[in-house]
């Protein structure tokens, strides 16, 4: 049953001030400054463990003074007990991911309760903990998380160093590492495991997921085995995802032939519909597609009044470069720049993009989301080793200067409990020689990351073969789903994922919970920035009420509810209960 486990498990006991849902942290702690390492070169496991928590909690939630959290909805309460975490293997992988699963003292052995947890975008292992966590253990459930093969395991090829399974760091061959590219030369930069695996990694979400639920049962086993054997036949297993950890959970569903899910959350999930049933877009195609077009397209008038559109009142003469740049390669015809924002904009309405997901999305641009995600799913989808990325990218650690480096010890310490997965971020560059020092050096990798979905060279196939292999499959008709998508969301669009899957289910006489959150985007973690959190709802209290309504569908045979909640934004002052619209 768990011959897929690679490791030793590693168990460690967690209370008091180290708990299992926030390290002890409580709301307070999550709320201040990150948590110290007392030798910030060589922090210990504990330490590393804590940072992760912290750095996964404020990664997804909105925990600010005006978004709710612990008044109108969620907490943090301290919560006792054990983790089990080992590294496991899906068949056919070159790299291993990693598996946790925590079981509180609490643990309701008559509920039998199991949610399975796959992290949000590229996180490490505890990157479902604020949804996952927050609602199974002060509910007596075990939660285990699987990383679905990304996670922050960075690599550094200039010291060949990687991560143990405790989160402390050690040369190849010293110790078991959570990633260690094969063939890295030492000045190849740092290896991030979602981009340079060799696996692609998207394509084997589903059996992540799987595998992560079956890991749970055994260390339930382990946990009480006067109690043993736990199956899903005797417990009730529930997977949660949100963003790409509920695209992970749609292809676990329509993996599930064994009948090990006994119900499915999902929360904006990136999901790959098959592109004949509906008019589902992948990731790669919209993102790179956003990457040329956006920026100019949210010079227009429209978005003056949007957030982060504007700095002071004025646009980004990037986005104005950007307009410039295409119209003198003949791709925009206007003469002057408000008749070239507006053609780009109708560009991008005819190819599905509303005005609604351009005024969130425009985050995306503002911090160079959209190239960052594009270069590393190019670089996953093509199994492009470190040092060889395509169009010339790479993860490099930078001076003050913005020279090339190699990272510090210091740095690199942080890694395993900061890093989100995706470069840029704590101390990693994206860097492209090929166009630094170019006027817009982004345009031209974003035309050449667009140029691998739209090309016809092996390189182009091999990526389309790679984004075909993470098409979802058709659950089993008596699998009980449930979708929350933000009606804003300008990361993963709900016209070209969750909206054509729920259709495609239905048109298969599926009946899914289907909730279409009005006012609600992708990231709850950008509410607290001034402008942006008075116009929208989070989105998490509705991915924790559908777990509710899943739970009692399950528990109690109460049919999931029709209808999506009727939100409002909290505008400038604190958000209300009334607000979120849930009956």
């Amino acid at each position: 049953m768990t011959d897929f486990i690679i490791s030793t498990v590693r168990e460690t006991r967690h209370d008091g001030s180290d708990d299992l849902l926030s390290a002890g942290l409580g709301l307070d702690g999550l709320r201040g400054p990150p948590p110290a390492f007392a030798d910030v070169e060589h922090p210990i496991p504990a330490e590393l463990r804590r940072r992760s928590i912290y750095a996964s909690w404020k990664g997804i939630a909105d925990l600010g003074p005006l978004g709710g959290f612990g008044t109108v909805y969620g907490a943090v309460p301290n919560i006792p007990g054990r983790e089990f975490q080992a590294f496991a293997r899906v068949p056919g992988a070159k790299s291993p991911h990693r598996v946790l699963a925590q079981i509180p003292d609490a643990f309701d052995a008559k509920a039998r309760c199991l949610i399975v947890a796959a992290a949000s975008g590229s996180r490490g292992v505890y990157g479902a903990i604020a949804l996952a966590g927050a609602w199974g253990l002060p509910r007596g459930c075990a939660v285990v998380h699987t990383d679905k093969g990304a996670g922050s395991g960075y690599f550094d090829s200039a010291s060949a160093t990687g991560v143990t399974l405790d989160g402390t760091r050690a040369k190849v061959g010293e110790a078991e590492l959570e990633f260690a590219p094969e063939h890295a030369a030492s000045d190849a930069g740092i290896a991030v495991k979602h981009a340079h695996s060799g696996d692609n990694p998207e394509a084997s979400w589903g059996a992540h997921v799987l595998q992560a639920a079956r890991f749970g049962l055994a260390m339930l086993d382990r946990a009480y085995p006067a109690q043993a054997p736990f199956t899903p036949q005797n417990a009730r297993i529930i997977a949660l995802g949100v963003s790409n950890g509920g695209g992970a959970v749609l292809q676990a569903a329509g993996l599930d032939t064994d009948h090990i899910l006994s119900g499915v959350v999902v929360a904006a999930p990136n999901i790959n519909v098959p592109r004949e049933s509906t008019q589902g877009r992948a990731l790669y195609d919209y993102v790179t597609e956003a990457a040329i077009w956006m920026p100019c397209a949210l010079v227009d008038a429209r978005f003056d009044a949007t957030a982060l559109a504007r700095l002071n009142g004025q646009v980004a003469p990037a986005w104005i470069a950007r307009c410039a740049a295409l119209h003198a390669s003949g791709d925009l015809a206007g003469s002057d720049t408000h008749a070239q924002a507006a053609e780009a904009l109708e560009r991008l309405h005819a190819s599905g993009w509303t005005d609604a997901a351009l005024e969130s999305g425009a985050i995306n641009v503002a911090f160079d989301l959209w190239r960052a995600v594009g270069a590393t799913y190019a670089s996953a989808c093509t199994r492009s080793a470190v040092g060889a990325m395509p169009c010339g990218f790479r993860f490099d650690a930078h001076d003050d200067h913005g020279a090339t480096r190699p990272p510090t010890l210091t740095e690199r310490a942080a890694w395993w409990a900061d890093a989100p997965g995706i470069p840029p971020g704590n101390g990693v560059f994206l860097d492209n020689p090929k166009t630094a020092g170019e006027a817009d050096g982004a345009l031209r990798d974003s035309r050449c990351l667009r140029a691998l979905w739209t090309g016809t060279d092996s390189q182009s196939q091999r990526l389309r073969e790679s984004v075909a292999a993470t098409e979802a499959r058709m659950p089993r008709g008596d699998l009980p789903i449930a979708v929350v998508h933000g009606r804003e969301d300008g990361l993963v669009p709900a016209a070209f994922s969750s909206d054509p899957y729920v259709a495609w289910l239905r048109a298969s006489g599926r009946k899914p919970l289907h909730w279409s959150v009005p006012h609600s985007q992708h990231f709850d973690a950008f509410l607290a920035l001034p402008g942006f959190g008075d116009r929208y709802v989070p989105l998490m209290p509705y991915a924790y009420a559908a777990m509710d309504r899943m739970w009692a569908h399950l528990v109690d045979g109460t049919p999931l509810p029709e209808g999506s909640p009727d939100a409002q934004p909290r505008g400038t002052g604190v958000l209300e209960a009334g607000m979120l619209g849930l009956r």
